[in-house]
Parts: structure tokens; sequence; C-alpha cells
């Protein structure tokens, strides 16, 4: 199945192979799936019998929930270069669904990265044992008051008092006690069975002062606010969680303020090095789908993609897709396997493969004029989806 000229001759059957299964995967459940859900509400997405539960079977069927998570544990296994492919594939197929599937591992990856064996007996392990997307995770940090500054790490405002997580843990007994609330932003957050919640433990080192728990979502004092109504991404549940007295076990408190940064720079460069291979490929959905247009366009006695200020404008489109998707796999692969990881890099992927994607999604819409801007055509929604990811995962301004 072809999909694009990979550069690089060295691949291995393995990872062409996850190239072209993951590809179909995102082309023949991702996509379909994404389009109709993107013409519902809210709640409509998540309600019983909606299509967004059929993929999260199909996807857990596939095993694809546990790729971040270590071998010895039920992962599948992917090396950092296949990692890449994978999920460079699927932003192809759906950002929203490639995210949602993507953020559900989090909880469990970062329970068993803690090593205690509890924990991976109670909640590792039913994770990745899972075929039917019965445990699904969600990354509960930003909060209304505390956005993109919660990321901050390496400057004086990170230890400013001011700016400490105001949803907070304090120890009681053999216990750790929650109260608080995260925002709208949460994804997957009303559908979510496991939280990986970052909360403060201590106010006086600010946000320095944090720490990381394991929090079962089914547990007294609990509750969610409605899903949120979006522009773009709208097959991503989000929604809010609210805290109320809520008691975990000691160990489900992973992360204390002594570990916070190390993790958090691990967390972030991470993080923004898989944004960075999403959005590479909703770059690539876009600029694939004007070049096929402009090829079947007629104007002026001839396809539109042999004139010549066209032709120009799908080239400049193309080398934003190679660019981004070169500095994403860099990045990803390198911080992978290094640690500390060079944050910074995968920091810049992210900031230059989501504003290639909205560059490109936007440059789809203009050559593909009134028809760019259809709800029948993809564009519109790749566009939609890209605006989002400027934002998301910390905004590109504070990450720069």
């Amino acid at each position: 199945m072809a999909t694009y000229l990979d550069l690089n001759k060295e691949l291995t059957a393995e990872e062409q192979s996850i190239k072209e299964e993951t590809h179909r995967f995102a082309a023949e459940v991702l996509r379909p799936a994404s389009i109709e859900l993107d013409k519902l509400s809210p709640e409509e997405v998540i309600a019983e019998g909606s299509i967004l539960w059929d993929v999260f079977r199909k996807a857990y069927q596939q095993e694809y929930h546990t790729a971040t998570l270590p071998e010895q544990f039920g992962g599948v296994g992917l090396s950092p270069l296949s990692r890449h492919i994978h999920a460079e594939e699927m932003g192809w197929g759906s950002a929203d669904l490639a995210i949602s599937i993507g953020v559900t591992a989090f909880p469990f990856a970062s329970a068993a990265m803690s090593g205690n064996p509890d924990l991976i007996k109670e909640v590792v392990i039913p994770f990745s044992q899972d075929r039917e997307g019965k445990y699904i995770g969600c990354w509960a940090i930003t909060e209304p008051q505390h956005g993109s500054d919660s990321l901050l790490i390496g400057t004086e405002q990170f230890h400013d008092t001011r700016a400490a997580f105001e949803c907070t843990a304090r120890r009681d007994g053999d216990e750790w006690v929650i109260d608080g609330q995260k925002s709208a932003w949460v994804s997957n957050g009303t559908i979510a069975t496991h939280a990986c919640t970052f909360l403060g433990l201590d106010s006086s080192q600010g946000m320095a002062g944090s720490g990381v728990a394991i929090i079962p979502l089914n547990l007294p004092g609990v509750s969610r606010g409605k899903p949120l109504n979006k522009l773009g991404q709208r097959a991503l549940n989000q929604g809010e969680i609210f805290f109320d007295n809520v008691r975990i076990p000691e160990h489900y408190m992973i992360v204390q303020s002594a570990g916070y940064p190390f993790i958090l720079d691990n967390i972030l460069a991470g993080a923004n090095a898989g944004m960075s291979a999403l959005f590479t490929g909703v770059a690539r959905a876009a600029f694939e789908e004007a070049l096929a247009y402009c090829k079947e366009r007629v104007q002026g006695g001839k396809p539109i993609a042999e004139h010549q200020l066209v032709q120009k404008k799908l080239f400049d489109m193309f080398i934003k897709v190679e660019s981004a998707r070169c500095l994403s796999r860099a990045a990803l692969t390198y911080n992978a396997t290094t640690s500390p990881p060079a944050t910074q890099y995968s920091i810049a992927a992210k900031v230059y493969c989501t504003e290639a994607a909205f560059e490109v999604a936007s440059d789809a819409i203009q050559l593909l004029g009134g028809y760019g801007l259809a709800k029948d055509l993809p564009v519109e929604k790749l566009f939609r989806d890209a605006r989002a990811s400027m934002i998301e995962d910390g905004t590109n301004e504070v990450l720069s």
C-alpha cells in the first residue's frame, strides 16, 4: 500500500508493515468515524451506541492502546521509529481520535514506570489485557486558572507561589486526599476510567511543589462536567473533572515534589514529540487532498495543477510536510532513547509541525476554492482540527 516515499531506506520489514497496517486502520476506521462524529453534538459523540465505542474496541483489538507500555507489562514493544510511523498514520486518519486513543494509555504507562508492583497489578495489567475499551485514561493537568503556565519548567515562574496548582493533595495516614477541579480541556475527561492527575502538594514551591497521582475515576467524590463543544477535533471528548475529598491509597501517588521537575521534563518531551508526529500526518492529509483535487479540477482549459502558481503553492506545501516529518521523527526517536531528553527539540517539533499543519490545511482550502469550505469534503475539518493543535499541550507561544 503506497502512502508516501520514505527517505529512510533502512526501514525494517516490521516497520514497513506497521506503516501499512496503521494506514489501513486510519483509512478504514478512523477517518470515516471522525467524519461521522464531527457532525454530532458532544453528548451524542459519547452516547451509548456511538461509533466512538466501536473505534475504541477496534483500536484495543489491534493493541494500539499498549503502544507506550513496557513489553514486560503487555506493551507491543514498538521501536521509537515505529512509534513515529504509527503516530503519523493515526494523525493522517483523524487527529481527534488519534489523540483520544493516544492519551488513553497515559495513566497506565505512568503507573508502569513507577515500578510499584501493587499498582501494576491493580491498574496496568487490566489495561494491557483489555480488548474492549473498558479502561480509558486521561491526562488531568489543566485547570481553570492554570493552563500553559504549568509547563514553565526551568523558569522563575515555575517556583512562583502564585502559580501553584489549585487542585491539591494532602496526606492523611496511608492515604492521599484530593480536592479541586481540572478544566474542560482534559482529553477523554468525561469518559475516562483513570486519570493521571497533576496536583499541588506544597504551594510554597509554586508549580515545582507538585506531584502526580493515578486516580480511578469511579471513587466517591469524583464528578464530571458536560463534554466540551468545540470548533475542531470534535470526536475528541474533553470535559471537566471535580474532586471532592477523594481518597486514594498512598502508592497511587507516583511522583512527589522532589522528582516532579524531572518527570515533567520527560513528559513534556514525549507529549510534544507525539503531537508533532500526529500533526505531520494532518499536514500530509491536507496536502494529499489538495494535490488530488488540483489534478482533477479544470480551469482555463487544463487541470489547475498545470498552472505555475498552483504548482508553486503545492510545492511549498510539500516542503512543509517533508520538513515536518524530518524534524518530528528526529526529535521523537532521539528523546525516546535519551535521558535527560533534549526537550527543546520536541518543543520545536511540536511548534513547527502544528503550525505547518494549519498552514497546509489553509492552503488546501484556498486551492479547493469554494469546495474547500464545504462540509462534504475533508479539508475544512483538517483546518479546524489543526487550529486546536497550536493551543493544546501548551500554546505554541508559551512553549517557544
